[in-house]
């Protein structure tokens, strides 16, 4: 089952809604550039959205800021080492590869950098005896499609070629890997294998976080949705309503299915972890009380304001880029102009941004 068109008409607005209207400035100093030495040390700030209040606190204070009886649920899904360094067989020249989505056996959609020197038919070598690839075509939207040949599936010697694909704003020099990156850039859940970037908003979690919220009397539930260019593809569009998502793979279990409506019949809080757990959320619920059903399929659903939220009843995040999907996304959620003011105060309270940065909490 496929759900994506209902995600590119959630959010139409008689007025257009325009893409400035979500920047703000950052010095480049916030951006966190590795990972604090525990998981559960970042800060956390707390939104309310009723009161229009901010305080700050810790992440370890998480089960102490939610209600016993809420539903977290998290994204499961892991990060391959989807980032390959290839040279031209004609020329030498290195290609960058960034692997997205697998179309089929030995063929994916990928991002290359320089681009420019990729057209059809160009074939690529790699650190192997065995694995080469072909650039089979160009997609209108940026990424192209490469077959590759030698090797019965090139997702069993990723693990030997490929590195974490870290975002840009992380700097590190090529093929450079600090020790903690393929195991911090990582959640402690992560199960299901497909993502090129991370649910950020999961990494701060660690067993004992699990333990203290358990103790408490809240539940947690899994859903899978394929972190690709769909969240991080950045928006070029003068108006947001303009911005086409691209499709991500998501499954909603039966377990978490069970849990999910279980939750809403009995008016607990569901507590999305991650934007990208909230798009599954808001993709697979017409209503707050219609039956969540067990689904696999693909969304764009894209979130801006306003939307009308069915399922999700607060979120825990980590900040976003100026102008992104991501900030959008929370914008619809908590209020445009609120989450500006939260930013800005977190830039003066000097909070650590983005992947390995700190969260935010908003109920």
């Amino acid at each position: 089952m496929t759900i994506s068109s209902l995600g590119t008409l959630c959010g139409k607005t008689n007025g257009s809604v325009k893409t400035t209207e979500f920047d703000y400035v950052l010095p480049p100093e916030l951006i966190a550039q590795q990972p604090l030495p525990e998981r559960d040390a970042s800060r956390l700030m707390l939104l309310d959205r009723s009161a229009h209040s901010i305080s700050h606190g810790q992440f370890r204070e998480l089960p102490g800021l939610l209600r016993d009886g809420d539903l977290l649920v998290l994204n499961d899904t892991k990060v391959i080492p989807a980032r390959l360094w290839a040279r031209k067989t004609d020329t030498g020249a290195r290609i960058e590869l960034l692997l997205l989505d697998e179309l089929a056996l030995n063929r994916w959609r990928t991002l290359a950098r320089p681009a420019r020197k990729l057209k059809p038919g160009v074939r690529l070598a790699f650190d192997s005896e065995t694995l080469t690839a072909e650039v089979r075509n160009k997609n209108d939207d940026g990424p192209f499609e490469i077959e590759f040949r030698g090797v019965a599936d090139v997702r069993q010697v990723l693990g030997v070629l490929g590195d974490v694909p870290l975002p840009p704003y992380i700097a590190r020099k090529p093929r450079e890997q600090h020790a903690r990156d393929a195991e911090r850039y990582q959640t402690i859940f992560a199960r299901r294998e497909g993502a090129v970037a991370a649910p950020t908003a999961g990494l701060h979690f660690t067993e004992a976080t699990f333990a203290a919220l358990k103790a408490k009397g809240i539940e947690a539930a899994f859903v899978t949705l394929e972190v690709g260019l769909g969240t991080f593809q950045p928006v070029k569009a003068e108006d947001v309503e303009d911005h086409k998502m691209h499709e991500e793979r998501f499954e909603v279990s039966e377990v978490a299915a069970r849990q999910i409506h279980a939750a809403k019949q009995a008016s607990r809080r569901v507590v999305a972890v991650g934007t990208t757990s909230l798009r599954v959320l808001e993709t697979v619920a017409p209503s707050p009380r219609d039956p969540i059903t067990p689904v696999r399929g693909s969304t764009r659903l894209f979130i801006h304001p306003p939307y009308q939220f069915q399922v999700v009843d607060a979120l825990l995040t980590n900040f976003h880029l100026p102008r992104s999907t991501l900030l959008m996304l929370v914008s619809a959620f908590a209020g445009r102009e609120f989450i500006l003011r939260a930013y800005a105060e977190a830039i003066r309270q000097k909070y650590r941004f983005y992947s390995y940065g700190d969260c935010m909490l908003i109920v």
